[in-house]
């Protein structure tokens, strides 16, 4: 009877209650860009944002690695004026020991100086090069898709894609090479140590060197990637699913992509706000709905192509692994990889805030995300040397930095997570190794970008080197078949996009170059990713992509969403087929 009257006092509370907490308020809508345009949320971050912070890592970030490569060509030359001044007055022991101690001078330190300046070029070149060419191709393209929306047949937007990539790069090539002929004046490539003593003189000049390098680089790589951008094939989709073979082998594949689990029983999401579920039952229903499939006719593998989390939070993480133990077999199928809103995530209520370069937050993010892809495949993916030979399980090459880990979350601290800085990115690709020799691999990267900005925190880049090391491993398991997971989207959809936004704030800086990469592999290799929830399979060239819809995203409370469970299935000459999916509905609340 107690329970009764105390259930009946609840509902009457909650029917009396004048803003029920439950269904969210404006607040739940601040950073979402589904509910607010991008120029209100743009005009919230410049009243919040904090100038000082900002300036300080626009230093660090840009104007620090300007300097330093702008200065190396003035170092060297200094070195080598008075290394030659040495050599014509060697005539005393004083001079030929000053001499000895210059060469010296200059074995051990070019080493240092080399490497200083390749960090300081990629740098500026992952932060500005290589986003102002993906800038100018995507406005162009929005812009003329825009103008002729209604007349554009699938056939005629490849064709104004591959035009509008040349007309990028030919117009980017044309400014660069301005910008590098109006401040070449100011710029200089020879010094010595009079100059170099002069502080004001050599901030200029340096700054001006490193204007007239990247932008000599620009005009060459924008003309380099528009043509070849407009070279390759562009995303159509896929024209139709293989047929199953009868001695074909078929490898079950249930794609689940961003869930954004919260860490609150009535939380919305970031994204979506209040447009969105709230809680984490959708999630939880996803899986039950799985677990039955997966009794019926078993999985060979669960992959979560990122934002398993809506921030990154030590809450959120929790309630995953609370859903996801529910079903341990699914749990041991179950393959994870990070998306920019388990590590990017500076603050989920406040777009304007930003991490400094060297800030532990962006650091423990990262942690919390190794941490928990370790615990659900540390056992069974490897990590890869630059021969593409599989080395050892990811447990076992986190367990020698298990206490520094620890400590880093406990106590936190910019020193420790220096310590960690390249651990994260090091670990990437992981590799699940076929189990026979024309089995099915799964190769998994990290395609986040650098971000220290919560409204830049969707920008997605491959690194070369995870590239390099997962070429090396396909070409170490020569006919094996592989996915190729990752989080962000390889390259625009071919249909009608309505906001500019979604094309640059989300797009995977390098996607069309990493394309290229992959088109040597493309007969035996299927590459699965999510990031924009838009349900989409097709192909570039050979080379098939899928992109998953989110279980969670997609709907409001009361609404059904879904998943796909992809059937890929071995073919002739070492191939990897596409069968038709399995659509899998997930009823609302």
């Amino acid at each position: 009877m107690r329970q009764s009257t105390s259930a009946d006092e609840r509902s009457s509370i909650q029917r009396r209650v004048l803003l029920d907490p439950r269904d969210g308020d404006v607040e739940d809508d601040a950073a979402s860009p589904g509910q607010r345009s991008l120029l209100a949320i743009a005009g919230s971050l410049l009243v919040e944002i904090s100038l000082p912070k900002l300036l300080f890592a626009w230093t660090a970030l840009l104007l620090l690695p300007a300097v330093l490569l702008g200065l190396a060509p003035l170092l060297a030359s200094a070195w080598l004026s008075i290394l030659s001044e040495k050599i014509l007055v060697l005539t005393e022991i004083g001079a030929a020991l000053m001499l000895i101690a210059i060469v010296a001078l200059g074995w051990f330190a070019w080493r240092p100086l080399l490497r200083i300046v390749e960090t300081s070029f990629w740098s500026l070149n992952a932060l500005a090069v290589q986003p102002s060419y993906a800038f100018c191709r995507e406005a162009l393209r929005h812009l003329t898709e825009r103008i002729w929306q209604n007349s554009l047949t699938p056939n005629l937007r490849m064709r104004v894609r591959r035009a509008c990539s040349r007309g990028a790069g030919i117009l980017l090539s044309a400014g660069a090479a301005l910008i590098a002929i109006l401040v070449w004046p100011t710029s200089q490539w020879t010094a010595g140590l009079i100059d170099l003593a002069i502080g004001h003189h050599l901030v200029v000049t340096t700054l001006a060197n490193a204007v007239v390098l990247v932008s000599c680089y620009l005009a060459a790589a924008s003309l380099a990637w528009g043509f070849a951008d407009a070279s390759m094939d562009q995303p159509a989709d896929l024209a139709a699913f293989d047929i199953p073979g009868s001695d074909a082998r078929i490898w079950r594949v249930a794609h689940l992509s961003d869930v954004h689990v919260v860490g609150e029983r009535y939380g919305f999401r970031i994204e979506c706000g209040r447009a969105g579920p709230r809680g984490n039952e959708r999630f939880a229903a996803a899986l039950a709905r799985l677990a039955a499939i997966h009794a019926a006719d078993p999985l060979d593998h669960v992959l979560i192509s990122g934002d398993m989390t809506d921030a990154g939070r030590a809450s959120e993480w929790a309630e995953f692994f609370e859903a996801l133990s529910e079903h341990p077999d699914l749990a041991a199928r179950t393959l994870l990889l990070p998306g920019n809103h388990d590590v990017n995530i500076v603050d989920r209520a406040n777009p304007a805030r930003l991490d400094l370069p060297f800030s532990p937050g962006k650091r423990l993010r990262q942690m919390r995300t190794l941490s928990a892809i370790s615990a659900i495949q540390g056992n069974r993916v490897r990590l890869v040397d630059n021969s593409g030979k599989v080395a050892a399980t990811l447990d076992e090459l986190l367990t020698p930095h298990r206490e520094e880990i620890v400590a880093f979350a406990e106590r936190g601290g910019v020193r420790r997570g220096a310590e960690l800085r390249r651990l994260f990115e090091d670990q990437f690709p992981m590799i699940l190794p076929p189990d026979q020799p024309e089995g099915l691999g799964i190769a998994i990267l990290d395609s986040n970008a650098e971000t220290h900005f919560s409204f830049t925190n969707a920008l997605g880049l491959v690194s070369l080197e995870q590239v390099q090391r997962l070429e090396a491993a396909m070409n170490y398991f020569p006919k094996a078949r592989w996915i190729v997971a990752l989080h962000h989207h390889l390259t625009e959809y071919p249909m009608p996009t309505t906001k500019f936004s979604e094309r640059i704030g989300t797009a995977l800086i390098n996607g069309s170059w990493f394309v290229r990469r992959l088109q040597a592999f493309a007969d035996r290799v299927v590459v699965m990713h999510g990031h924009r929830h838009i349900d989409w399979i097709g192909a570039c060239g050979a080379l098939k992509i899928i992109s998953a819809p989110s279980p969670v995203m997609n709907a409001a409370n009361d609404a059904p969403s879904y998943f796909y469970i992809h059937h890929l299935m071995s073919g002739l000459d070492g191939t990897l087929c596409l069968a038709e999916p399995e659509k899998v509905e997930i009823a609302g609340n």
